[in-house]
């Protein structure tokens, strides 16, 4: 049996080989390493416009949105914050027009991290740009930190890696009002929306942590599966 075609979002960055630096598509290997294990073939989507969406949509049999830089306040209407990081505007202009591509398609998608923020905001939904400033405390941005997540049992998610989980990922950016058809399935100790899914999708699933950078390739498994 062929392996689906997964197709991962990536970074468009100045990089270094040898004597050379250029712009370059980049995609940390851990991504296509768990797509890989779970059986799927991974393949790099540079974020070069939207011209190109159609075919992506039409030939990949799923999406991975994947972890990066905040998405824009401009992007749901909201105000900038300037201790945000600048937004890469080329990235989140392709990634909004993918995702809401791939939800019409009822293509499945995996959204991890600002992934996650991307399903939202293409569902029509807004974000928090700085959560600090709205919880009064850091702990959810430290380098380091610990959550201890409760997940929806009944939820893809919590049926992939169960109804508690562990895990360090850091973030200053969150969900603030959820996007049109999706669900919060995990949340941190304090009430912040950590999964989200898509109800009436094949599979749509949004996590605000990073299950490649693990062992537990259980909701990789569970997507591949999807996208099979």
């Amino acid at each position: 049996m062929s392996r689906p075609l997964i197709g991962i979002t990536a970074y468009l960055e100045a990089a270094r080989w040898g004597d050379w630096v250029r712009e370059a598509v980049l995609s940390p290997p851990s991504y296509a390493k768990a797509i890989e294990r779970a059986g799927g073939a991974p393949v790099v989507l540079p974020p070069l416009g939207p011209r190109s969406i159609g075919d992506y949509v039409g030939g990949l049999s799923g999406v991975l949105l994947a972890g990066g830089v905040d998405l824009g306040a401009g992007t749901y209407g909201g105000e900038p914050d300037e201790r945000a990081p600048e937004p890469q505007t080329h990235r989140d202009r392709f990634e909004l027009a993918l995702a809401g591509a791939a939800i019409r398609a009822d293509l499945p998608i995996l959204a991890i991290a600002r992934g996650m923020h991307v399903l939202n905001v293409a569902q029509g939904g807004t974000l928090i740009p700085w959560l600090p400033e709205v919880l009064g405390h850091d702990r959810h941005g430290r380098p380091g930190g610990v959550h201890d997540l409760r997940v929806s049992v009944s939820s893809r998610l919590g049926k992939a890696v169960g109804e508690h989980v562990r895990t360090v990922a850091p973030h200053r950016q969150s969900v603030r009002r959820l996007g049109g058809g999706l669900l919060a399935v995990a949340w941190a100790e304090d009430q912040i929306v950590e999964g989200v899914e898509l109800q009436g999708h094949r599979f749509a699933v949004g996590l605000q942590w990073h299950p490649e950078r693990g062992g537990d390739n259980r909701l990789f498994a569970a997507f591949v599966e999807a996208a099979r």
